[in-house]
């Protein structure tokens, strides 16, 4: 069966509508390049809160088109397919313009594009380092948060990297069913710094915050409740703040043959229901990938996720608390630079009160084996 999700808003639809011509067309145009990635996987069995489901699955695969709107713009557009129960569905995920003229360090999006707060967000899903994101992508933004907006940048003119952003959003990509439907639906700051300690050592530092304008106590899901494994968020509030932080160590510079990258990232979020207003989610993660031969890559990550689901008792709204851990471990064959085959190991562990209601397909000794295949253009990976 095939199915299409999220329809584009009038804001992505003008983008699409207006580059769809410059795509047919590009050919005879420098600069612009096509690309598409496919990316299958084979699960043993559903994690929870998983973006992939049981058996061969199709993962998040791509057709993209990029290139230059004459010489002050850039623009980018591409469709993304998967598999979910067993049919396909595909969505726009970009659909945007950008600058690349502006004065004193300014730069300018419009259209339909990924969020980049966090460290992994603005990342398409496939280029990560394991076949499944950390439970805080997954609880939080719904695995890949994209949406309709407007985002300004600027890169400070140090010696060092320094950037700052803000975007706003409709946040319906976020939060599909709301009680509140304000616009925008949301809004995003965000900083990263970063250096070269020396010419083996660097390091990246992020700040981001999210206002979500859309509340959707009522649908956080249960055990008792359908869900979309792979959009939306599934733990949502008012406020969400995430830090990340990775550190990267190469011999030289020069990560083609050995290279040891340190990630950790924590997030919280606050004004998860009017009458909880000292309960919040949280969750962590830590990891580290080791490239010790130019084709081969070994990685370890733990995750964790505390929740509180609003319950009523006598007339009164509580927190029933519920906490999620999972650990992983994955070895990647890279013999080439658009390809990727991957076995991963994962082992999810609930705890809390309320674990059997929100957590319900908890999953242990799941093994997933990956493969992923670019081919043409694809964009530059990020630190």
């Amino acid at each position: 069966m095939f199915k299409t999700i999220f329809q584009p808003t009038a804001l992505s639809a003008c983008i699409g509508c207006l580059l769809m011509p410059v795509m047919v067309h590009a050919e005879t145009t420098p600069g612009w390049a096509f690309g598409a990635v496919l990316d299958v996987a084979n699960t043993s069995k559903e994690l929870e809160l998983g973006a992939r489901g049981k058996d061969l699955q199709l993962g998040h695969s791509d057709l993209v088109a990029r290139g230059a709107l004459g010489s002050a713009l850039n623009a980018e557009i591409s469709a993304a397919v998967h598999t979910k129960d067993g049919d396909v569905e595909t969505h726009l995920e970009n659909a945007w313009v950008e600058t690349k003229t502006l004065p004193a360090g300014l730069q300018a999006r419009v259209g339909r594009f990924s969020s980049q707060i966090g460290y992994l967000n603005e990342q398409h899903p496939h280029a990560d380092d394991f076949s499944e994101r950390p439970l805080l992508y997954r609880g939080f933004l719904g695995g890949h948060w994209y949406d309709d907006g407007l985002r300004l940048n600027w890169t400070a003119p140090t010696p060092f990297y320094l950037r700052l952003g803000v975007e706003t959003f409709m946040g319906e990509q976020l939060i599909k069913e709301a009680e509140t439907k304000k616009s925008p639906g949301a809004y995003t700051f965000s900083m990263k710094t970063g250096a070269d300690l020396n010419p083996s050592n660097s390091w990246q530092l992020g700040l981001s915050y999210l206002n979500n304008r859309r509340q959707a106590h009522a649908h956080e899901h249960g055990a008792d409740e359908e869900h979309d494994h792979a959009h939306g968020a599934q733990f949502s509030g008012q406020h969400l703040y995430m830090t990340d932080l990775v550190y990267k160590w190469a011999p030289d510079g020069n990560p083609k043959n050995n290279q040891v990258k340190l990630f950790w990232e924590n997030a919280r979020i606050t004004g998860i229901h009017p009458e909880l207003t000292s309960q919040r989610h949280t969750a962590s993660s830590l990891g580290a990938v080791w490239r010790f031969h130019p084709a081969w890559e070994l990685g370890l990550r733990s995750d964790e996720l505390a929740v509180n689901k609003p319950e009523v008792h006598d007339g009164e709204t509580e927190a029933a608390a519920a906490r999620l851990r999972e650990t992983t471990l994955m070895l990647a064959y890279k013999p080439s630079h658009s390809q990727t085959y991957r076995i991963q190991f994962s082992r999810q562990s609930s705890a809390g009160e309320a674990a059997s209601e929100v957590f319900a397909h908890t999953a242990s000794n799941v093994v997933q084996l990956q493969w992923v295949i670019g081919f043409g253009a694809h964009g530059a990976h990020s630190f």
